[in-house]
């Protein structure tokens, strides 16, 4: 029906394409709340870091040159010159056949250019300590600037802070960061059937919200914060009000709209009073009556219906947008795992198909059902695509299968 898909596009169009240039707010949190959230700007050190040269293992500091030629048949003797303390600068130096005792941590002595591991050692009288295997300058320390240097960048703009990357800029000092804001994600629910989730007793033909649920979940895990903005019925003028109250509070609007195609038509309908449709039509099964737009400056995005559809659609296309409206660049990659696909799956050309499935002892098991259900994505370990090219894939063939957190 050509009138309902005019401007049809491939995912991959949808990903390159529709690409709105709008980004949250900036704003400074503390370190404790700035996992997963995206630096503004890059981050650089302070100072150098570590600061200080240091022992990265238990043993003795030396200079290398002492040490050269050390066996277990022909060691090196060595006059023990005192003790570093952990957590103190020493009070003693490394000479010519010295060496000083050291912790993992500690500071190297001046004098020391390496330390050799309390392993390859022996006390064989108080005062001298046997070396038995050699060590190059460098070995078994870190340099003062060895994680970082003064002025580099400690972690870049646009990339979702990890938790080791909050503990490198907790080592250099920095407790707060430049991050976007959350993106602010209006979910929409439309459809005469669809009822709240708290109503008790259904009437014939109501269904119970649950898409608005699972998006709000999907907008969580992306990093952004979902604002229900309820049920509207279908009714072009009044999904026209709440689409427009939405917009100007949110960051990006997302609509599931209803089953029927009248009520896709109204959908559309409402989105284009208010804006600009880029698409109305995705390559994709399940998901094809997916309708992108902008309004104002605001990225729209408007769902099929059915559960299922609406949900694998959401999660191709409008995670990576709500991670981009937080300023990352890319958004971060999920989890997947090799497995052997358990039987043939069939495949139409020129579109993409996102097919759910279990992973057990290695075998992708596809599941299949109506795409009003979801208890097909409730038991699925994650999902497989067929890209638009294929005409299917054998039983047996090696996949990649991307996984649910």
């Amino acid at each position: 029906m050509t009138r309902e898909f005019f401007t049809a596009k491939t995912v991959g169009e949808a990903l390159a394409g529709f690409r709105p240039a709008r980004r949250t707010a900036v704003e400074d949190v503390r370190l404790a709340d700035a996992l997963h959230r995206v630096p503004a700007a890059d981050v650089r050190a302070p100072t150098a870091m570590p600061g200080f040269a240091r022992s990265t293992v238990d043993g003795y500091a030396v200079r290398a040159a002492d040490t050269y030629g050390a066996s277990e048949g022909l060691p090196s003797y060595l006059d023990l010159a005192g003790a570093v303390r952990m957590g103190a600068a020493p009070t003693v130096t490394v000479s010519h056949g010295k060496c000083v005792a050291i912790p993992t941590g500690a500071v190297l002595p001046d004098g020391a250019d390496a330390v050799v591991m309390v392993e390859h050692t022996a006390e064989t009288m108080p005062g001298t300590i046997e070396v038995t295997r050699p060590v190059a300058p460098g070995s078994g320390l870190v340099r003062a600037d060895e994680d970082a240097a003064a002025g580099d960048v400690l972690v870049g703009a646009g990339r979702p802070l990890r938790a080791p990357q909050l503990g490198f800029l907790a080592a250099a000092g920095v407790t707060t960061v430049e991050v976007h804001a959350r993106p602010r994600v209006a979910i929409v629910s439309t459809g005469d059937e669809v009822v709240p989730p708290e109503t008790p007793t259904l009437a014939p033909g109501q269904v119970r919200d649950a898409t608005a649920s699972a998006l709000a979940g999907l907008v969580r895990d992306a990093g952004g914060e979902p604002v229900m903005a309820g049920i509207v019925p279908d009714d072009r003028g009044a999904l026209e009000s709440t689409l427009r109250s939405a917009l100007a509070d949110a960051d990006l609007v997302v609509v599931s709209a209803g089953s029927s195609v009248g009520a896709r038509d109204e959908t559309a309908g409402a989105v284009a009073a208010l804006g600009e449709i880029w698409c109305h039509g995705l390559a994709v099964k399940p998901g094809k009556p997916t309708l992108l737009a902008e309004c104002g400056g605001v990225p729209l995005v408007g769902l099929p219906g059915n559960p299922l559809s609406a949900l694998v659609v959401f999660r191709l296309v409008g995670v990576p947008l709500v991670w981009r409206l937080a300023g990352a660049a890319e958004p971060p990659p999920e989890p997947t795992v090799r497995a052997r696909l358990s039987r043939d799956l069939a495949s139409a050309t020129g579109r993409l198909d996102v097919v759910q499935v279990a992973v057990r002892d290695g075998v992708a098991e596809p599941l299949f059902g109506p795409s009003a259900l979801l208890s097909v994505l409730a038991r699925a370990d994650g999902y497989l695509v067929v890209p638009e090219p294929a005409t299917g894939l054998d039983g047996g063939t090696d996949v990649e299968v991307i996984l649910y957190r």
